[in-house]
């Protein structure tokens, strides 16, 4: 389970900068509350290594004011859902009823890599707050194949048409997340799909490698031939069902323009990074509106 192995990461980084401080404090060169502020502060250092190093490594032709203020804006995004969201997610995924607003398709929240349900809270709110039922997965274990991923995603399409009586569903996928929606599609067919929306999924692959050498890791590198087996089994019908969004200043899923399928012009979303995606207001606007024109049924 993802929120475990988070909350044993935050757990060894608090020990690391506690023992930090501590050795500071021996060496007379810094105060005995240095050790509570290492510790506090040393899962946030983590969090901004990881994002500066992978926006330094994807930096393409961009402009460097607009590349700062993804680097920042991920710093934040980071920090809210890998240290205050998904670490603590303790009850498991459920369908969540609409809160407002005229009754409408229901939404299945597909996450990405190293992620669970809880990166979607802002985006369930605002879909919930208009009438969108929703119901966001978790895609577990954590380094399988995606194709093993499509029966958790028909579980949650077919248990969020039982409890609203819609025959079809909007599924929007994050990262990885997009992939898996494509892998459930190809295994269980697009009868019951409304919309598909995609955002920073690496349809191309990506080249963030050689991090993450795992079974869904692999499917996921530059041109895999994965990717090419599953875009080879997409009709121009399926097609026709996505939706795709993109940041050039994607920190994880690069080279980022090229992050697109046959037929469909991506929207570009400037300043914002990969994880930013999920929480960026313009973002969830953007998904808001593509799904506003479908009807409930």
């Amino acid at each position: 389970m993802l929120a475990q192995l988070l909350r044993r990461v935050i757990a060894t980084q608090i020990l690391i900068g506690a023992g930090l401080g501590f050795l500071l404090f021996k060496l007379g060169q810094g105060p005995v509350w240095g050790v509570l502020a290492w510790a506090a502060a040393m899962p946030f250092v983590g969090m901004i290594l990881i994002d500066t190093v992978t926006a330094v490594q994807s930096r393409g032709n961009e402009g460097i004011r607009v590349w700062w203020r993804s680097l920042f804006g991920e710093f934040n995004a980071g920090i809210q859902v890998f240290l205050f969201r998904q670490p603590w997610a303790i009850a498991p995924p459920t369908w969540q009823p609409a809160t407002g607003g005229v009754p409408k398709v229901p939404v299945v929240l597909v996450h990405g890599f190293m992620c669970n349900h809880r990166i979607w809270d802002d985006m369930s709110n605002a879909l919930r707050a208009n009438g969108h039922p929703v119901f966001a997965v978790d895609l577990e274990p954590l380094f399988a194949s995606i194709d093993n991923y499509a029966p958790i995603v028909e579980n949650a399409v077919e248990e969020i048409r039982r409890q609203t009586g819609a025959s079809r569903v909007a599924l929007v996928g994050h990262s990885m997340g997009g992939l898996a929606i494509r892998a459930w599609m190809r295994r269980f067919g697009p009868d019951r799909v409304a919309r598909v929306l995609t955002l920073g999924t690496p349809h191309a692959g990506t080249r963030v490698g050689p991090f993450f050498e795992t079974a869904n890791g692999t499917q996921m590198g530059w041109k895999s031939q994965w990717l090419a087996d599953l875009t080879a089994s997409e009709s121009d019908a399926i097609r026709a069902l996505k939706r795709i969004a993109i940041t050039p200043q994607d920190n994880i899923v690069y080279p980022q323009r090229v992050q697109v399928l046959q037929g469909i012009t991506p929207t570009v979303f400037d300043g914002i990074g990969h994880v930013q995606m999920c929480v960026n207001v313009p973002v969830i606007q953007w998904v808001v509106q593509q799904l506003d024109d479908i009807p409930p049924g």
